[in-house]
């Protein structure tokens, strides 16, 4: 089945607005980590240029290190399922705590989906991505693992208000990986005859928009290719154009390297001059004076420790004298390290060069570099985030591992990346509101504060489910009652044995008396 209007063309017509994006990507990946985004005609094979410094590599690598596990922690759902009362009557009115625990459950199945699939992997590719080119489209499919498509390898549309209208994404593909109706009509198109190398052909998937659906297809040389086509609602859509910055208008997001590129791009030049410099002043020449009477011969054959005649004045060493040269630059390299290693939230920017730091001064300037990341996270939790939970929950419907809710009933909320950083905002406040009651004293506290309230709190700004770990109120009034109770049965077994230990004394004293009695009235009266 031939396209009228063939998918390739509309992908280079994409590519003229995505040029200026994929220049500033590659120049950005060559000053970090190059195999990220190499250049047109670079493979897997090709040689790539190191760069000098690896301050750009170390930050891009620690950056995405840290939004992964914020974004997927491990053992953890990073989102929570919510319902609202109304919809608990229409479902049944069934209790808020069985429901709770249900929902429970679907987020640790989901959360077992997500190791099972092993999609932190190609997600941890996919922030990299993020982050040196600003793009990057991951598709998820029923079965299988995550897939992750770099920026010279599809082109996107998108309204005024960012919302995706069209995708196209370009492969190569193997000619016997085709299907055979494909490979027929493959043999009789001349466009596929004049190519250079049949072996191989580009495989062009395009994802558009019609009013809620997205309508999916993949063609070869303008053939459709048979059982590609199809259609997704637009809340499950597999596929995800991922942007780390977002700005209004454009198609593409962009990058957090090139918001730094001036510190990168001039670290890189700083380092290259300083190490060329080095290398150069580290050469050793000796210089003789042409009508001196030292030999250069001799100087040149005699081995270490050796004795030769001659005046130590007609012999030098070549010196370059660029110490205090080399000193400027290594200060201003080294200032622009720490302000890359603040922007990167490398471990050793948090710790100021002192004598003495406190553990609190390097909490609280890790949690001020954390919070400046509250615009990224708002971001990936809309384009990321929430598709990936509508995805495992409908492939979960699907395969009957959840039951099946009415439409909009479900409503899941994410709960790490900007609502962790609200939460650590909280427990921030929780502790200094601590503090500043500690000089009232621990009786005024215990007596003014409600405990079980500021436990739940703190719990929740910690991020920890307290099911099953604090003890709930009926659990509280039955151990009272149950202390209550043994209290009494210790207090009537102590009234017992007191009555026992009288009793063992007055028994003696009764028997005394009662032989006293008898010998009195045994005794001869007298008359």
């Amino acid at each position: 089945m031939m396209n009228n209007e063939s998918v390739a063309k509309g992908y280079d017509n994409m590519m003229a607005d995505r040029d200026a994006f994929l220049t500033r990507a590659r120049n950005c990946a060559e000053l970090t980590i190059p195999t990220l985004m190499p250049r047109d005609g670079h493979n897997s094979s090709s040689h790539f240029d190191t760069p000098y410094q690896s301050v750009g590599a170390r930050g891009v690598n620690n950056l995405a290190s840290k939004l992964l596990m914020t974004l997927l922690p491990p053992n953890e759902p990073f989102f929570r399922l919510t319902i609202d009362d109304y919809d608990l009557v229409e479902l049944g009115g069934e209790a808020r705590g069985q429901v709770e625990e249900a929902l429970a459950r679907i987020e640790r199945s989901a959360t077992q989906e997500i190791e099972s699939r092993a999609i932190r992997v190609p997600a941890f590719e996919a922030i990299k991505q993020l982050i040196v080119s600003g793009n990057a489209l991951v598709h998820l499919p029923p079965k299988g693992g995550m897939k992750v498509f770099r920026l010279d390898r599809f082109g996107v549309q998108r309204d005024s208000m960012g919302n995706l209208l069209k995708i196209i994404v370009k492969e190569t593909i193997a000619f016997d990986a085709l299907p055979s109706e494909v490979q027929e009509a493959l043999i009789e198109n001349p466009d596929y005859q004049q190519t250079d190398s049949k072996k191989e052909c580009d495989l062009y998937t395009c994802i558009k928009r019609e009013g809620k659906v997205f309508k999916v297809h993949q063609e070869v040389y303008g053939i459709i290719v048979p059982k590609s086509m199809g259609s997704y609602p637009e809340d499950k859509l597999p596929w995800m154009a991922l942007r780390f910055i977002a700005i209004d208008g454009e198609d593409y997001g962009r990058g957090f390297v090139e918001e730094y590129i001036g510190d990168v791009r001039s670290l890189e030049a700083l380092t290259k001059a300083i190490v060329e410099g080095s290398a150069a002043s580290a050469k050793l020449l000796f210089m003789v004076r042409p009508n001196g009477t030292t030999k250069i011969r001799s100087l040149a054959d005699s081995p270490n420790g050796g004795i030769i005649s001659g005046d130590a004045n007609d012999v030098t060493t070549l010196q370059a004298n660029k110490f205090n040269d080399f000193r400027v630059a290594q200060e201003t390299m080294n200032t622009i390290t720490e302000r890359l290693s603040f922007a990167f939230l490398l471990n050793s920017s948090v710790q100021r060069n002192a004598e003495r730091v406190t553990a609190e001064e390097v909490r609280y300037m890790a949690q001020e570099l954390e919070t400046a990341l509250g615009g990224i996270y708002s971001v990936l939790s809309q384009e990321f985030q929430v598709p990936l939970v509508n995805l495992l929950l409908n492939k979960m419907q699907k395969e009957k591992k959840m039951p099946k809710f009415p439409k909009d009933t479900l409503k899941p909320q994410i709960v790490t990346g900007l609502e962790a950083l609200g939460r650590g905002q909280d427990l921030n406040k929780l502790s200094a509101f601590l503090q500043y009651l500690q000089p009232l004293g621990a009786e005024v506290i215990s007596s003014q504060m409600n405990i079980d309230d500021y436990i739940a709190r703190l719990a929740a700004s910690l991020g920890i489910d307290t099911q099953g770990l604090i003890k709930s109120p009926e659990q509280k009034q039955q151990e009272q009652q149950m202390a209550q109770q043994a209290q009494q049965q210790q207090e009537q077994q102590m009234q017992q044995q007191q009555m026992m230990e009288m009793v063992g004394k007055g028994v003696p004293a009764m028997a005394k008396g009662a032989a006293d009695a008898m010998a009195q009235s045994a005794a001869p009266q007298e008359g």
